[in-house]
């Protein structure tokens, strides 16, 4: 329901917007449709106020943001506007919530001389979160003669001519920092200490540390998730994710249970037992990107020894496939919708690793009893930038019946929900999808088709040629 909510929201703001475009002739309205991303449609249709409004209906819930953003790209909205669209767009990735008392007593510790050692750099980043001016500004200005009143010019005058007038606690207070949304606080934190507004990466990480220091205890913290133009690039990010860590073993691709003993318990380094033909054990760091088609390919290359890239990609590709249940078409359909969705791409977008171990006891659950571990295989897994963790599942009937599905079955089913809730406690996000909506392979294109959107902008995953 929230989403729908949001959706229709999106709408209403991206129409809002779109509306701007009659003001385009009607010969090269189709031309800026295109750039939008809206459909096209001939001149002599009606008039420019009716093809845009006929061009925005058949814009699809699944291509709004794209259309939003190209809207923003191109500098069709007013500052209002596109900070109205950023507002539902940027909580679509479910931020991490940054309660008001934290906002006011990281503002009270801060030292505003620490943000603004470069006026322009500062200023520049503070206009792409906040509205500084009015857009009718400068004909007021023009038409009284003289400048009027706008916040532009109090940071200007408060801030840097005249130090000390305001602290930063002053400042946020007059941007609206302490109501904004958790998504525009947070990308602002993360502008702060960028090196787009200080260009030394000693001044970066102090203010991180001292950033640190009073958002941890809401669960969040600024942590280095890569690097921007030789400078490091920090990313907000909730800690409730941290006790994920990095994988120091992934056991996937399994024909069979592994058997598995420790050869060194202390540095968890194990070791496979019998036919190594049986799973695949990925044991490299995981990049802070998370783990990607590229990344997977290049330690296959490495460790079958394959010259060749394009021998690399399809045997490991056909190495996967060859894991999967034969008694399960919807698996099967979804592992190839994926890579169908995704084309060339895949290289750089998040590996579908599959049957991935999550548990392993050398006991059958029959023998641990009450204590067994619930769940011992995913079906698929995505390791995402930040530590984040994603379970795809396709459910059969045999989830929730017994008697090859002739009747129900309630204990099988609680124990289903009961390892969704310890995978979700450990911090990871479980989609499941049911076996006949994945049966024929046509329809698990398309389903996969709006869910890889979806889910690629919810957790901000460029999906870009690379």
């Amino acid at each position: 329901m929230a989403a729908s909510r949001d959706r229709s929201t999106l709408r209403q703001l991206v129409g809002d917007v779109v509306v701007r475009l009659d003001a385009i002739t009607h010969a090269t309205l189709n031309e800026a449709f295109a750039k939008v991303g809206m459909p096209t449609n001939p001149p002599e249709e009606g008039s420019k106020r009716e093809r845009v409004a006929r061009g925005f209906a058949q814009v699809p819930d699944s291509d709004l943001h794209t259309v939003a953003l190209n809207l923003l790209a191109n500098g069709y909205a007013t500052t209002a506007q596109r900070h109205g669209i950023e507002d539902v767009l940027w909580a679509e990735s479910s931020p991490p919530e940054i309660p008001s008392r934290t906002r006011r007593e990281l503002a009270r510790s801060l030292d505003l001389a620490d943000l603004i050692r470069n006026e322009s750099r500062f200023m520049g980043m503070l206009s792409r979160f906040w509205v500084l001016a009015d857009e009718m500004s400068p004909l007021m200005d023009a038409f009284f003669g003289t400048p009027g009143p706008s916040l532009k010019r109090d940071i200007e005058q408060h801030v840097f001519r005249n130090p000390g007038d305001w602290t930063a606690e002053g400042l946020f207070e007059n941007l609206g920092a302490f109501e904004a949304g958790d998504a525009r606080f947070a990308r602002f934190l993360e502008a702060i200490v960028s090196a787009d507004v200080l260009l030394d990466e000693s001044a970066q990480r102090l203010l991180v540390d001292s950033i640190n220091e009073h958002v941890r205890g809401a669960a969040i913290e600024l942590r280095e998730t890569g690097t921007e133009g030789g400078y490091p690039r920090f990313t907000l990010v909730s800690t409730r994710l941290a006790g994920n860590g990095k994988p120091k073993n992934i056991i996937f691709a399994s024909l069979t249970k592994p058997d598995i003993r420790f050869k060194n318990a202390m540095d968890n380094d194990i070791e496979i037992v019998g036919d190594p033909e049986n799973q695949l054990v990925y044991d490299r760091p995981t990049p802070d990107h998370g783990l990607r088609w590229r990344d997977l390919q290049a330690w296959w290359q490495d460790t079958q020894k394959i010259p060749d890239d394009a021998e690399a990609k399809a045997s490991l590709y056909k190495r996967l496939h060859r894991c999967l249940p034969k008694n399960s078409p919807g698996q099967q359909n979804l592992f190839g919708a994926y890579h169908h969705v995704l084309g060339d791409r895949v290289y750089d977008l998040p590996v579908l690793l599959p049957e991935v171990w999550l548990h392993w006891d050398p006991r059958t659950v029959r023998e641990r009893g009450p204590q067994a571990l619930l769940r011992s295989r995913m079906d698929f897994l995505l390791l995402l930038p930040h530590g984040q963790r994603i379970v795809l599942e396709v459910d059969g009937s045999q989830h929730f019946t017994r008697d090859e599905g002739r009747r129900p079955d309630t204990a099988k089913y609680a124990e289903m929900v009961a390892a969704d809730r310890d995978l979700k406690l450990r911090g990871y996000e479980v989609f499941r999808f049911g076996h006949d909506e994945l049966e024929e392979a046509r329809d698990a294109q398309a389903l996969m088709e709006q869910f890889l959107s979806a889910l690629f902008h919810r957790f901000e995953i460029s999906a870009g040629t690379a």
